[in-house]
């Protein structure tokens, strides 16, 4: 199959994956949130999520180890996407009574990959980037200064550690494109699963009990993470990469908010504010016009 524009219909297989990997990216957020109000403790939770990633590709993983070349971006990928962008996705949940917000700082990863794309890969950022990177930047910032989420600080600024730390996973992830997906996920899994757990410990402490007490309920939201979102809608995301470029594929992709803005609404009954309105068209504009500009 040659690779499609746009502007020309796509097969209707093909939608309805775009759709269920939007679906899916967007319902990880009230998800986890779901979770976390059953008293699972943030890091455990993460720690648990990308165990059972690790167990389901133990049979496909089998335990290759990747050439040499590979070692030093695959490690750094790991770190990055399974222990820190999962720790803080599910701190800054944690710290967040509204959630809203937290979906769209999510959408900073993307201004983040081309700032760091720049500074590692000395690729070069047109001035039209620049003006979008500002304008998604200061859509954060509208944001921000909504009255509505005094109490929610700490949970922004981990989101942006969560994007920043996206932002240099898709780095990374373009050095390891050669790499099967299978082997690339294992030790993701491996990575998050045993850092995670180990900060648990220490700073979370009762891992033990915390693991017991958790309810059929809880572990049905933390397989879902696991299953449906990182397995899932990750191995499609790859899928259809083998059809179409990353250029064509994304804007589907940074539609996601939009469905998980409204399991917000549908779950928590959480209303936008005029200004978390304005602050999201202007990041979600942003975002999508910085992914196809060239």
């Amino acid at each position: 199959m040659t690779h499609l524009q746009w502007d020309n219909r796509l097969p209707l297989k093909h939608l309805l994956i775009l759709l269920f990997i939007a679906i899916a990216y967007g319902s990880a957020f009230p998800v986890t949130k779901l979770a976390l109000n059953n008293s699972v403790p943030p890091i455990l939770m993460a720690s648990l999520r990308m165990g059972i990633v690790l167990i389901i590709l133990i049979p496909y993983w089998r335990f290759k180890i990747p050439e040499r070349k590979y070692l030093t971006s695959l490690i750094a990928f790991s770190i990055s996407m399974g222990v820190m962008v999962y720790v803080f996705m599910t701190l800054s949940l944690y710290h967040s009574s509204i959630i809203s917000p937290v979906i769209v700082g999510s959408q900073l990863a993307i201004p983040f990959g081309v700032l760091l794309s720049g500074v590692m890969l000395g690729e070069n950022i047109s001035s039209k980037k620049w003006i979008l990177i500002f304008c998604a930047f200061f859509g954060i910032l509208i944001i921000f200064f909504d009255p509505e989420l005094a109490n929610n600080f700490i949970g922004l600024f981990y989101a942006g550690l969560m994007a920043l730390f996206f932002g240099l996973a898709q780095v990374y992830s373009r050095q390891l494109k050669n790499l099967d997906i299978s082997l690339t996920n294992a030790f993701t899994g491996l990575f998050g699963f045993v850092i995670l757990m180990i900060l648990s410990y220490f700073i979370e402490g009762h891992t033990i009990s915390n693991i017991k007490s958790i309810n059929i309920n809880t572990w049905v939201f933390i397989f879902y993470q696991a299953v449906i979102v990182s397995l899932g809608a990750h191995l499609l995301m790859f899928y259809l990469y083998k059809f179409y470029t990353v250029g064509q594929i994304f804007p589907s992709y940074s539609l996601f908010p939009i469905f998980g803005i409204g399991l917000s609404f549908l779950i928590f009954g959480e209303v936008p504010t005029l200004l978390f309105l304005i602050g999201s068209i202007i990041v979600l504009t942003s975002v999508f016009l910085l992914h196809k500009t060239r």
